[in-house]
């Protein structure tokens, strides 16, 4: 029985980064054999357990065989017969493909370390292309690792087309998705992600909705870089640099949605983006069953996004009615993320990415002067129920046209 850290844990020590998670490979052992030791099975597709002491998981070698279609269609076995070296290639990446002993011995018997001294994403072996999560893997990988130079390999990237071609990408579920592309929106360089993935052909079987957005043209005048996917891609980025949560970082993506459904003849005008994008993100997120906050943040954005990018101008009316539709009495870190979301976008065009945005503090300004407004003195006057809800906006609006007068003044 030898054991064997793996995968990312050997892959980041080399490369110098911080090591967090730490999966084990147990070579030489059955079943009866690690529970004998105390160690507790948790696996319920192959063998897994977790150590007595430290609850570390420590994963039997393994081999597996294409059985069916998608993420799940494999068939395992496990064995005191499987070798280290067998347990190895059936990993996606060689830079994964990796395993050292307690004294650091390497053993890379399909040289991962090279891949990452020239900073190549490169499959291990042609079985690859039997997964189609790992198209969106590597993509994640890509947007990780980008900082450091990475690059795919062209002949991962052409088995990643094919897999993209042979319909096996709309095998895979809902949860499975969403777990790749929110871990990798959340990379240093998310906008590589979706990149990678349209290179591939995934991102036209994933998510047309933003594959459709390249090509479109906008106004130069506002946006210099003209291309609405570009634009996408420099929202995201810009996201990233900010450092903004993930429901921002999807609100990002998805709020130009409604340009890619503008007539030619209209281009490059988009008028009335806002509504007709919102058919469209819903659909994105009921297809990943992307979390609430996620969803609610998104489709708030792609309706609102030019008001936020207006709100100077915007009358106290229709000040009020936005900040009434962020419920931001009772919910002001969504308005918070919504705001960002606009910054994002106005800092995501060619050569404006450092133009200041006053937007912001201004509906913050408002947010705080609406909610200001105290309801106490209007109970005592005797206002209650629909009389109380209709007084209280007379006087939130009242307390806007205040601050918008002396805000711009």
């Amino acid at each position: 029985m030898q054991v064997y850290k793996v995968g990312g844990a050997v892959r980041d020590r080399l490369l110098g980064l911080p090591v967090t998670d730490v999966d084990r490979v147990v070579v030489g052992a059955t079943t009866e054999e690690m529970i004998a030791k105390g160690f507790r099975p948790v696996g319920a597709d192959f063998p897994v357990f977790l150590h007595p002491k430290t609850g570390e998981e420590y994963a039997l070698a393994r081999t597996e065989r294409k059985s069916g279609r998608g993420y799940g269609g494999f068939t395992f076995y496990a064995s005191p017969e499987v070798t280290l070296e067998e347990d190895l290639i059936r990993r996606d990446l060689t830079i994964n493909a990796m395993a050292e002993d307690d004294q650091l011995n390497l053993t890379d018997p399909y040289h991962g370390q090279r891949d990452l001294e020239a900073r190549i994403l490169r499959h291990v072996s042609p079985a690859f292309a039997e997964d189609p999560l790992r198209v969106l893997r590597v993509a994640r990988f890509a947007a990780r690792y980008a900082g450091l130079g990475f690059t795919v390999a062209d002949e991962t990237m052409d088995l990643m087309r094919q897999l993209s071609e042979s319909g096996e990408l709309q095998a895979l579920t809902a949860e499975r998705s969403w777990k790749e592309i929110s871990r990798a929106l959340l990379e240093d360089h998310p906008q590589v992600f979706i990149q990678v993935l349209r290179d591939c052909g995934a991102l036209k079987e994933l998510i047309p909705e933003v594959d459709a957005l390249f090509g479109v043209p906008q106004p130069e005048t506002h946006h210099p870089e003209i291309d609405t996917g570009l634009h996408t891609l420099s929202v995201l980025e810009q996201s990233a640099l900010h450092r903004q949560p993930l429901t921002v970082r999807w609100a990002c993506l998805l709020h130009d949605l409604g340009k890619g459904l503008t007539p030619e003849d209209e281009w490059p005008r988009h008028i009335a983006h806002e509504h007709t994008g919102l058919k469209l993100i819903k659909a994105v997120n009921e297809r990943f069953k992307v979390p609430k906050d996620c969803q609610e943040l998104a489709l708030l954005v792609g309706q609102y996004h030019t008001h936020g990018h207006r709100a100077l101008e915007l009358k106290a009316s229709t000040l009020l009615e936005l900040l009434q539709s962020f419920d931001i009495y009772r919910r002001p870190q969504r308005f918070e993320e919504f705001i960002a979301a606009c910054e994002m976008d106005a800092r995501g065009r060619k050569g404006l990415e450092q133009r200041s945005y006053p937007q912001a503090d201004y509906l913050r300004g408002a947010a705080k002067a609406a909610r200001e407004v105290a309801v106490q003195p209007l109970l005592e006057q005797g206002f209650k129920g629909p009389e109380l809800g209709e007084a209280l906006k007379r006087e939130r609006l009242k307390a806007l046209k205040a601050y918008k007068e002396a805000a711009t003044a």
